[in-house]
């Protein structure tokens, strides 16, 4: 199984993150690397991720960058 992100902007358009993106062999280190790689993503443009295993979408929507800036 692979776990890879989707990078979006705010109104669902793709996005070019300014972190090069991974592929992942578990949930728990696409999480994991999304929660040190935020800021970064953030600054250069994508406002919400979205996780898909195998091509298929995780959660039942994006998730947005900016609600990590108020954690």
């Amino acid at each position: 199984m692979v776990w890879t992100w989707q990078f979006e902007k705010a109104d669902g358009t793709s996005a070019t993150p300014a972190v090069e993106p991974e592929e992942f062999t578990t949930q728990g280190d696409a999480e994991s690397w999304i929660g040190e790689e935020w800021k970064a993503l953030l600054d250069g443009g994508v406002d919400q991720v979205r996780l898909f295993e195998d091509g298929g979408e995780v959660y039942p929507a994006p998730m947005s960058l900016h609600g990590a800036e108020e954690g």
